[in-house]
């Protein structure tokens, strides 16, 4: 049996169900790539039980067949075909031959039977929201998420609906990003889910800026499905509840700090150079009108910026690690940033000036 695409109309979703693929499996088949033919439709899936992720394309086909091929090294030998190259897959038992112009490679296949699945549960809720929306409150807030953490509950992101908004919120414990769509949403419905990180960095890479679609999720008691044109995206939900994120939202700070975005984002990496490589920590002395920054390390070495901002309280000196700032500082598309003390042992509250639809949170350092 023969199957012919191009590298244009294959390597595309092959990529994208690849990345769920991990480079050590705990069983052989999750190395591999499920292939279902059926009318001149090839249905492509990966999982490694925890997420899966099924897309389909229009191939030449003319039979039906299931079978699964070693991910990392077909999507290699796609990658590394001329552009617009014919390919052609030639099925015989268990070996599959590949034909491309002079190229010719031999893959060996696992029986698509032997392909496991995730099926969840009938869907308890459901909603759309626009793909380009969502792509920006994953992007405002992942950085944010936990990795590793022994609180398993924060390695992943909390999506909340409340009073008709749709809200992402992730920490790691030393900050916290918080971000919300506002009106799209049934103002009944009421959910909190918490989405594992692997699953949202691959639905972040899988959604595209430039859509004006609708993606369409449906919850269940234990999985999320989330469906993106042709593709089908499903994750496990992570067993725990997530913190009282609202408690660590600073409410009562009383000093205000605004300042050009990318002029403190820029003051912060030359200073960073010489912060203390473990701790990262920088410290800020804020004076009416002037921010000091000031790093040191165990070599004695010490970097120093001044900048004007606006700012008519007291002075106040606190310390952050400058890491966590310059990640908030990234995800901000304003020109202007306000920062919200109160003292030098509370958190900093964050958000873009005039606009508080995203919120960081970061803890300060003792230097």
């Amino acid at each position: 049996m023969k199957i012919r695409t191009n590298k244009a109309t294959l390597l595309e979703p092959l990529q994208q169900v690849g990345g769920i693929v991990e480079r050590r499996q705990t069983l052989p088949i999750l190395a591999n790539i499920l292939f279902n033919i059926r009318n001149n439709e090839l249905t492509l899936t990966a999982t490694d039980l925890e997420v899966e992720m099924t897309t389909s394309l229009q191939i030449e086909s003319p039979g039906e067949t299931d079978l699964t091929l070693p991910a990392r090294k077909l999507i290699d030998i796609c990658r590394a075909l001329p552009d617009n190259a014919e390919i052609t897959f030639d099925i015989e038992g268990d070996r599959v031959r590949i034909h491309s112009g002079p190229s010719r490679f031999s893959l060996g296949t696992l029986p698509a039977k032997d392909y496991p699945a995730i099926e969840p549960t009938a869907a308890t809720q459901s909603f759309s929201v626009g793909e380009r929306k969502l792509k920006r409150l994953i992007e405002k807030t992942q950085f944010a998420m936990a990795q590793q953490d022994v609180r398993y509950y924060l390695n992943g992101m909390l999506l909340e609906i409340e009073s008709g908004r749709l809200r992402a919120v992730a920490t790691d414990g030393h900050r916290l990003a918080t971000s919300e769509i506002d009106g799209e949403i049934d103002a009944s419905l009421e959910l909190q889910v918490i989405v594992p990180r692997k699953a949202v960095l691959e639905l972040g890479k899988l959604l595209r800026e430039s859509s004006d679609g609708e993606v369409q999720i449906e919850i269940s008691s234990n999985h999320a499905r989330i469906k993106i044109g042709k593709t089908l995206f499903t994750s496990k939900l992570v067993d725990g509840k997530f913190p009282d994120y609202k408690r660590v939202i600073p409410i009562s700070a009383d000093k205000t700090v605004v300042a050009d975005r990318e002029t403190l984002r820029a003051a912060l990496q030359r200073t960073s150079i010489l912060s203390n490589e473990k701790y990262r920590g920088i410290r800020f002395q804020f004076a009416p009108g002037m921010l000091e920054l000031l790093a040191h390390n165990p070599e004695q070495e010490e970097a120093k910026e001044e900048l004007e901002i606006d700012y008519n309280d007291e002075s106040l000196i606190i310390g952050f690690n400058v890491g966590y700032l310059i990640e908030v500082f990234n995800v901000i598309s304003l020109e202007r940033v306000t920062m919200h003390l109160s003292d030098s042992n509370s958190s900093c509250l964050i958000d873009g000036d005039q606009e508080t639809s995203s919120r960081y949170v970061i803890m300060p350092m003792r230097l």
